[in-house]
């Protein structure tokens, strides 16, 4: 049997270039099986709207890639039927989306991401051991009818197992821990969640799809400021954001394609040119002409300056957030990069830092492009009278401005 699987799972591999690219999303838990449950939420819920935010990011932006769901609502599947609609739709990437917790009013936060193999302690003060997220996930598999025929005395503690799953794996190993790195990388960098790092373990939903793919934490749902977090309004379209880069990454890196991963904001409203006089020919040196061009440049700019309507005290202000912390950073920290004009807010217990301010958009659109190598994540904000508002709004706003 495990042979078969092995000639299956290779077979279906060396096809996936011939066919659409197929992303399976999978909402952990739901139904009976609530999973981990918070103060004011629960896994199951939590897990399903993510799910969802994170499919219809890459449903908008990307027309060749099909994406299917394990589920859609508040029902319970047991893992094998999440792995099969996998395995059944030729999947080529598998992604499990779940939330962490600890017990006993611990505290621990961060995004993590799993995939399969030999459980390895994160080796991170207040982080909880591979061992024991790979009991949690699995625990579902006794609420299942039928459980042993399906998973055939599973143990995910026994050694047999662990030495049956290395075998499985090989073929997807390098893909799966690739996909992770880059999950690490832009889903911290779009949430401002800690890097809690990328860990492997026998999780029972892995082992049982047939191609690359990974579990997702989103973070703790029992330390109370990430729960709050992952319940707010922001935090669907940041996780979307962060996912869709990382897809993106992982796929042109293996699959090609000319899709940029970063799609954050609309694109900047185009400024018309301006059609300059010609200037007479001059038979000064090149070094003096070139002088007096500059001279004659800057004058210029500082006419434009001055023309310009001014911005009324209403008009939004966008700025560039580039990281956030549960804790007060010194904008002489290294974190920054040396990028200058550091300002900060604070939102849902964060501290949220950000660079730039205008209420130009096109100045602070063009900013965030310059810090994209430093901050892949970055994305634009706004502010009005000195409230937070919605970014896609405040560019309207910047149109009917411009239009005038």
């Amino acid at each position: 049997m495990l042979v078969i699987m092995m000639m299956w799972t290779v077979g279906a591999f060396a096809d996936t270039t011939a066919k659409q690219f197929v992303l399976v999303i999978d909402a952990g838990h739901g139904g009976k099986d609530t999973g981990c449950v918070g103060k004011i939420s629960k896994e199951k819920n939590l897990t399903l709207k993510m799910a969802l935010a994170l499919g219809r990011m890459i449903e908008r932006n990307c027309p060749d890639v099909k994406v299917i769901y394990t589920r859609k609502t508040d029902v319970f599947l047991e893992l094998w039927q999440r792995a099969e609609i996998a395995n059944k739709n030729k999947a080529d990437l598998f992604v499990s989306v779940h939330i962490n917790a600890l017990p006993g009013g611990k505290i621990a936060r961060g995004f993590q991401t799993y995939t399969l193999g030999r459980g390895r302690n994160s080796g991170k003060k207040g982080i909880i051991e591979n061992l024991e997220v790979a009991k949690r996930e699995n625990a579902v598999i006794v609420m299942e009818k039928d459980y042993q025929q399906h998973y055939a005395g599973f143990d995910p503690n026994s050694p047999e197992s662990n030495i049956m799953f290395e075998f499985i794996q090989d073929t997807y190993m390098e893909r799966s821990v690739e996909l992770a790195k880059f999950m690490q990388r832009y889903m911290c960098a779009a949430t401002g969640r800690a890097n809690a790092g990328a860990h492997q373990d026998n999780l029972a939903v892995l082992r049982l799809s047939s191609m690359p793919g990974c579990l997702l934490e989103l973070g703790f749902i029992s330390t109370p400021d990430e729960e709050r977090f992952m319940n707010s309004s922001e935090a669907p379209e940041q996780y979307a954001r962060g996912f869709y880069n990382a897809f993106i990454a992982y796929k042109k890196k293996y699959f090609g394609g000319s899709a940029t991963p970063f799609l954050n904001e609309p694109e900047a409203p185009k400024t018309p040119k301006v059609e300059q006089p010609a200037k007479p020919k001059t038979e000064q040196p090149v070094k003096a002409q070139q002088s007096e061009v500059k001279k004659e440049q800057q004058t210029e700019m500082k006419k434009a300056e001055v023309s310009q309507p001014t911005a009324p005290q209403d008009a939004p202000v966008f700025k560039v957030q580039i990281m956030a912390d549960t804790k007060a950073v010194p904008v002489s920290s290294s974190r920054f990069k040396g990028v200058k004009n550091i300002d900060s807010y604070k939102e849902g217990g964060y501290y949220k830092y950000t660079t730039g301010s205008s209420t130009d958009y096109n100045e602070i659109y063009r900013l965030r492009k310059s810090l994209l190598d430093k901050f892949p994540g970055a994305f634009i904000i706004a502010f009005k009278k000195g409230e937070k508002m919605d970014v896609t709004q405040a560019i309207r706003e910047f149109k009917a401005r411009r239009s005038q």
